[in-house]
């Protein structure tokens, strides 16, 4: 009976260490996978300026930004969100913020997600979840929904937008809205 015990004390014990050893093992794999998904550089109280042609075009400030581009598909991360001025040809501002930014480098395709407000300098606003700018086209589009407010306080909503970046051509797949009739002839 005692040798019995013994053996199942020893049992016991090898299953003990032959745990440990696999959560140590998974500990050192979950570490290694930190380790490769690490930011490159990380900046603080960011205040990037855009320029094409000597000419500015847009102002970007961020409490923080991470720099993800020593990874194969290299991206910027704002995790405390962005805010963002545009400027045009004429130097009118067009305002942009959100909750959180990602910049995909490769794609030039920026993801802003959280409260994302456009504010025009003609008064039009947007309002949406999460919205997408195409940098190279210079192009925004969300499928979520949006309500879009016109300088004249009318406004639409509905689910999926897309849009140049002064507002002049905007594409609505659903919307409703409510507006002042009085102008209409």
């Amino acid at each position: 009976m005692m040798l019995l015990k013994s053996k199942a004390f020893i049992c016991i014990g090898l299953l003990a260490v032959m745990f440990a050893s696999c959560e140590s093992n998974l500990k050192d794999v979950q570490m290694m996978n930190a380790v490769a998904f690490s930011p490159a550089g990380q900046s603080e109280d960011v205040n990037l300026k855009y320029t094409d042609s000597g000419e500015l075009k847009a102002i970007l400030e961020s409490p923080l930004m991470l720099d993800f581009s020593n990874l194969d598909y290299g991206f910027n991360e704002f995790p405390k969100g962005v805010h963002v001025t545009m400027l045009d040809e004429n130097g009118n501002k067009t305002f942009i913020e959100s909750d959180y930014a990602i910049s995909y480098n490769k794609t030039q395709l920026i993801d802003l997600q959280g409260n994302v407000k456009i504010t025009s300098h003609d008064g039009k606003r947007l309002e949406t979840q999460q919205l997408y700018y195409d940098q190279k086209n210079e192009w925004f589009y969300t499928e979520k929904n949006f309500k879009f407010t016109d300088e004249d306080g009318r406004y639409y909503e509905g689910p999926g937008i897309d849009f140049n970046k002064d507002f002049s051509i905007i594409n609505a797949q659903q919307n409703s809205g409510e507006g002042n009739v009085d102008n209409i002839e």
